[in-house]
């Protein structure tokens, strides 16, 4: 698997793709898992979020999309 991120710079670089990574981290003293997520829309701008879950990632997404933000 790619990494998403070389020296800090997103990787995903195809316009319309989508890349993402599950991570554990700490919260409150307890662990939890988040999912680091990019998106690369048709017109070349990048999106990227972190979430408890892909499908909110995903639902950032579109909201921005929505919008017209990304």
């Amino acid at each position: 698997m790619e990494k998403m991120t070389v020296n800090g710079v997103s990787t995903t670089q195809v316009n319309g793709s989508e890349q993402y990574e599950k991570f554990r981290t700490k919260v409150n003293g307890r662990y939890q898992w988040f999912y680091q997520y990019d998106y690369r829309h048709t017109n070349g701008n990048l999106f990227s979020c972190v979430a408890s879950t892909l499908a909110k990632c995903r639902a950032k997404r579109d909201k921005h999309l929505k919008a017209g933000l990304i």
